[in-house]
């Protein structure tokens, strides 16, 4: 999810902590234990920094380990730790526990969205991703802001968000038969569908599709359970060809190939240069694919510059490739 909604669950938390006697009981435990919740529901997108360095890196490891098993272990008890060394009079097991609700919300609520989360690593290397829920839901993030202002006018904090996230959990039981319904749509009109990703959009009833069949990839959007076709492109597999292999081993390319799950490519030449893009095919916006990686090699097959990201504009793409020395 995105920063904000984490931001208002982590106080959401922290008002249903008071539920909690040994919390109740203790102001300095409180206090602790709010922090707690507020800093553990933001403790796991600290990767976002990563993108200071360069997009391929941070595609490489946004929500990654830091989303993993073991850090859903060792971020509360850092926290803890932490806030205890200024709240001394506190209780540690349960600011431990609060925290470590806070930081496992964290990362459940995010598998939920079409981005996801490698949560069992190191389990497993897979990226977990539902397809559910919009990276920012309008829904669940006013839920919450609803249930602070209830707060503010003197409702009972425990007892208010007790129905928020019971109001939560059965939104996510909408939005899971709303997935079905559109994935049953999708089959009604391409029945020879391998692979369906459903992405959600911002809008309840509006869904990004992207299809694989044996011979081709379909880009749709589904409005209510309304299908629509918006692009066909015939799966062509990828060459024995120097120029490519030497592209893959590109940091940009490479994380992208890392991350998209169905993709096109090209390869374009002229007197200058080559050019490899790989085109993620789960975006579309306006006639437009914004998700690429871009790979430029000179007559010598040497890496002159690449890119990966978001682009909406070949203007722009340029601009990029021209800044980058690889």
């Amino acid at each position: 999810m995105d920063t904000g909604t984490h931001l208002v669950m982590g106080i959401g938390l922290g008002a249903l902590a008071t539920l909690d006697p040994v919390v109740v009981q203790s102001p300095v435990t409180a206090q602790a234990v709010m922090l707690g919740t507020i800093i553990g529901s933001q403790a796991p997108d600290i990767d976002t920094v990563l993108k200071l360095r360069n997009n391929a890196v941070y595609i490489r490891h946004h929500r990654g380990i830091t989303h993993s098993i073991p850090a859903v272990l060792l971020w509360p008890i850092f926290i803890t730790a932490v806030l205890f060394v200024f709240h001394q009079e506190s209780n540690i097991l349960h600011l431990w526990i609060w925290t470590f609700l806070a930081v496992f919300l964290h990362v459940f609520v995010d598998i939920f969205n079409a981005y996801g989360t490698q949560a069992l690593r190191p389990i497993s290397p897979k990226w977990v991703a539902l397809g559910v829920i919009n990276t920012f839901d309008a829904f669940i993030f006013g839920i919450h802001v609803a249930g602070l202002i209830l707060w503010g006018f003197g409702a009972p904090p425990g007892y208010t968000f007790v129905g928020v996230y019971i109001t939560m959990f059965f939104y996510y039981l909408i939005r899971f038969r709303e997935r079905r319904l559109v994935k049953e749509a999708v089959l009604r009109e391409i029945p020879d569908a391998r692979k369906i990703i459903l992405s959600p959009t911002m809008k309840f009833d509006k869904w990004r599709i992207a299809v694989t069949t044996e011979n081709f990839f379909y880009v749709a959007r589904a409005a209510g359970h309304y299908i629509t076709i918006l692009d066909k492109f015939e799966r062509v597999p990828l060459p024995d060809n120097e120029v490519l292999d030497i592209a893959k081993h590109d940091k940009n390319l490479a994380a992208f190939l890392s991350f998209s799950p169905v993709y096109r490519w090209e390869i374009a030449e002229n007197e200058e240069h080559y050019e490899v893009r790989f085109i993620d095919l789960r975006y579309r916006s306006n006639g437009y694919y914004p998700f690429v990686a871009v790979v430029h090699l000179d007559s010598d097959l040497n890496i002159t510059s690449s890119y990966t990201g978001w682009i909406f504009s070949e203007d722009k793409l340029k601009k990029k490739l021209k800044l980058i020395n690889v």
